[in-house]
């Protein structure tokens, strides 16, 4: 498993998005619809592997109202979600619905610290 994305939550994306591409250099790398009124806007660097996806603050605040949005999160990436979720889960560590999107294969867990991370399936 390896670390692949970081989360930024965003009260406009567009803008967000912009500043990271104009100000500090990086470019997009992925923005794609994700349904009606719903967009998944990566920014990185062409050289790296780990990107950052910008995403809407109050979409994200309606669809996981416990899940803090004012810091950034880290998305884990692997080759198979159902084997790193028996293994995370075999190993005592808390992890949470096991879900299967259009849009990606993914659960989350948390760190002893309550900290919550998500691992998608690549």
């Amino acid at each position: 498993m390896k670390i692949a994305k970081i989360t930024m939550y965003a009260n406009d994306q567009q803008l967000v998005k912009n500043w990271w591409v104009e100000k500090f250099g990086l470019e997009v790398t992925a923005e794609n619809q994700m349904g009606p009124n719903m967009t998944w806007i990566e920014v990185g660097a062409a050289d790296q592997g780990v990107v950052m996806v910008i995403y809407d603050r109050k979409l994200m605040q309606q669809q996981n109202p416990n899940l803090p949005t004012t810091a950034p999160h880290i998305m884990f990436s692997c080759s198979d979600a159902k084997a790193e979720y028996a293994r995370l889960e075999a190993n005592g560590v808390e992890v949470f619905e096991f879900m299967e999107m259009p849009y990606g294969t993914m659960f989350q867990f948390k760190d002893l610290e309550g900290n919550s991370f998500v691992v998608r399936q690549d």
